[in-house]
């Protein structure tokens, strides 16, 4: 897939401007974002020196403040990209369902999305909307439950659901599998 998004950069909103305009879930993001650790020494140094080899990474972010995955992954991927001073933008899902709709999740929307691209809007990769072993249980989920409507559809999300936030803490926590997976994508490029 080849997408250019040159005419989305300078049109999302910082990082900043979306913690301070969150409607729902604030408390839980900032929380999260304050109490963000570094959890290997090796990414810290990766990022602190990415700057340093690639300064023309962009990147968006497509996100909602009402999305569980948001408030639990957003705030790391913002200290990871701080700590590398990439130039970073929120593009709010609502208004940009647009650029959405080339990053679609087994066909739906599904956030966040980070998408890396470079200085001319070139799409060079992108992560999301949540670290490869929890998508691993949505993704068995719908696979096992085509069926939106059915009767029992709604009391077995919620169990996947209770089961993904589980999965989420496992090994070394939403920091580590979230730095790790964006570290990955980072290094291709």
């Amino acid at each position: 897939m080849s997408v250019n998004l040159k005419d989305k950069l300078g049109k999302g909103i910082s990082p900043q401007q979306f913690m301070e305009g969150m409607q729902h879930n604030q408390e839980a993001f900032q929380s999260g974002y304050d109490s963000f650790k570094w959890v290997n020494e090796d990414d810290r140094l990766f990022f602190e020196g990415l700057q340093k080899k690639r300064d023309d990474f962009r990147v968006l972010i497509l996100a909602a403040d009402w999305c569980g995955d948001v408030i639990r992954n957003v705030p790391v991927i913002f200290r990871a990209l701080e700590t590398a001073e990439i130039r970073t933008e929120i593009l709010i899902l609502e208004e940009h369902q647009d650029v959405m709709d080339h990053f679609l999740t087994m066909g739906g929307r599904a956030v966040p999305i980070v998408i890396v691209a470079d200085a001319e809007g070139h799409v060079l990769g992108h992560w999301g909307p949540r670290p490869a072993d929890v998508q691993e249980l949505m993704t068995r989920f719908k696979q096992e439950n085509p069926d939106r409507e059915a009767a029992d559809y709604e009391e077995k999300i919620a169990v996947v659901r209770k089961e993904m936030a589980v999965k989420y803490e496992e090994g070394a926590g939403v920091n580590g599998k979230v730095v790790s997976e964006l570290r990955a994508l980072l290094s291709k490029f």
